[in-house]
């Protein structure tokens, strides 16, 4: 039972919704009096200024909230413009800088097919690439930053996937190229 509340806490941080006694029940594997006696354990750890997350009971579920006594700093904090998510473009030059780093500008196009300008730009403005010198014929080198490693989670360029898992069978590659050329020929009717 000493862990039920704890379970409880992460069910209720990991879900975006409301969850009722029942689906607490039925996902933790206890009784509907088990969870309701672990929810009021939890009621008690988290009261009302004791910490600055709240148990609530709202819309026949239960939820945690943040301590009233924080509204104000919290919507400081959200009121913040969001970044918006990466385009396909700007995914793939990343992905180009992070494996191949240094690499040029001119490079990642070559790799992608096509201009890369506004993607490196958009990539250095937010933070996750970086200028790392010139190369031998002047043109100017990116690296990832440390940014980039914290929002993906990475404590090393080590840890980025092994890119020959992704490598395609020379069956797939021509089944893949067949498809690239039809869907070609198609957009260029």
């Amino acid at each position: 039972m000493s862990d039920l509340p704890r379970m409880i806490e992460a069910l209720l941080f990991l879900s975006p919704q409301p969850v009722n006694v029942a689906d607490l029940g039925e996902a933790l594997e206890a009784t509907e009096g088990q969870v309701t006696e672990a929810i009021d354990v939890l009621r008690e750890d988290l009261g009302e200024g004791k910490r600055g997350i709240v148990l609530r009971e709202v819309a026949g579920g239960f939820t945690l909230a943040s301590d009233p006594a924080s509204e104000a700093a919290a919507r400081r904090l959200l009121s913040k413009p969001r970044t918006p998510p990466l385009t396909q473009a700007q995914a793939e030059t990343l992905a180009i800088v992070a494996y191949l780093q240094p690499v040029s500008r001119p490079e990642v196009a070559r790799i992608r097919g096509v201009s890369s300008e506004s993607a490196v730009q958009t990539l250095a403005e937010r933070g996750l690439i970086e200028e790392s010198g010139r190369s031998q014929f002047g043109a100017t080198l990116f690296k990832t930053t440390d940014l980039f490693e914290r929002l993906f989670g990475l404590s090393g360029l080590d840890q980025l996937p092994d890119p020959s898992g992704f490598d395609p069978t020379p069956e797939d590659e021509r089944e893949l190229r067949e498809r690239l050329l039809k869907a070609g020929e198609q957009r260029a009717q």
